[in-house]
Parts: structure tokens; sequence; C-alpha cells
């Protein structure tokens, strides 16, 4: 399957970035140093997830 991938314009050309590409009603993840490892979920589980990053529930992983 063919996928177009994307990614933060943040994580500028540094390798360290996520990758993320829809297809099917299905959203793909990976590692743009590691594109063989993908994680596949839903548009709901992301936004859930997502969510949570806005509000800060993730932020200890960050230090």
């Amino acid at each position: 399957m063919e996928l177009h991938w994307r990614k933060s314009s943040f994580s500028a050309d540094t390798g360290s970035c996520i990758e993320v590409a829809e297809q099917d009603g299905w959203i793909f993840l990976r590692e743009g140093d590691d594109p063989d490892v993908v994680v596949r979920t839903t548009r709901r589980k992301l936004r859930a997830f997502l969510e949570g990053v806005k509000a800060g529930e993730f932020d200890r992983f960050a230090r």
C-alpha cells in the first residue's frame, strides 16, 4: 500500500520526527528514522491522545 507521509515543520531535517499518513479511515504513524515500524490507529484514538498531549498529561516524558 502506498501512503502519503507528512511530518511536522517543527521537526526540521534532524530525523527526529513522527510521520503521519491516512488511508481508508485508518491513521498510520511511523518514526522518520525507522520507517519500517508503523503503528495503525483510528481518528478517535489519535484525537484522544492529542488532547491528552495538549492538556499536559504526557509532559513528564519530555523532560
